[in-house]
């Protein structure tokens, strides 16, 4: 991934409270991390197939810390 780009998004509760219990079982990932691979995947499944988002998806997942 080249560049990046802050966002600011308001999620429910329930889903962060989730996100973080994650993030407390998976100390490798953060946030960022999974926010990107979350992003790219719905983008794949449900975009014009773009090549750029499935390279992002995979270097976002098998991305070591």
């Amino acid at each position: 991934m080249n560049a990046t780009v802050s966002i600011f998004t308001e999620i429910p509760e329930t889903l962060h409270e989730s996100l973080n219990k994650y993030l407390e079982k998976h100390p490798d990932w953060d946030r960022d991390r999974v926010l990107t691979a979350a992003l790219s995947l719905f983008l794949l499944q449900n975009g014009d197939s773009d090549r750029q988002a499935a390279r992002v998806y995979l270097e976002t997942l098998f991305q070591h810390s």
